[in-house]
């Protein structure tokens, strides 16, 4: 996907199968219309749960309309018109803005909660008897 340039545009997100195509081509009066369907399937990470996951972003009626006259003209090279552009615009404005694996994702595991061996559920630790110390020592 380099001729995209899709890639690291996201850090979820990566490109790393090629992009699929289907499309039709037509000539207009001063114009050029491309209409078809798109393509791409995403690897990406799942921003609650951080698993990998795979997305497939299809743009099933895409249309492209390219004037051929006037200031917005595209460069026309060899009866070619390069449509990297607007494909490339129209990805990455179909990519997931927060991609999750699952709707029902409920994120990473919880850490068990840890034992208290003190009652009343308090856990002492040298640095919390280390803070409590430095502030016994404020003269107040």
């Amino acid at each position: 996907m380099t001729e995209l340039e899709v890639d690291g545009v996201d850090e979820l997100i990566r490109t790393p199968h090629a992009l699929v195509y289907d499309l039709r081509i037509e000539a207009l009066e001063g114009a050029v219309l491309a209409q078809g369907r798109l393509e791409l399937r995403l690897e990406c990470d799942c921003v609650r749960c951080l698993r990998s996951f795979t997305h497939m972003l299809v743009l099933a009626d895409w249309t492209c309309h390219l004037p051929l006259r006037g200031e917005e003209r595209v460069p026309v090279q060899n009866d070619c018109v390069d449509l990297t552009p607007y494909v490339r615009e129209d990805i990455l404005l179909a990519f997931p803005q927060y991609p999750l694996c699952d709707i029902e994702c409920r994120g990473l595991p919880a850490a068990p909660p840890k034992s208290s061996p003190e009652p009343g559920g308090v856990h002492r630790t040298e640095t919390n008897g280390a803070v409590w110390s430095e502030l016994n020592k404020l003269n107040l």
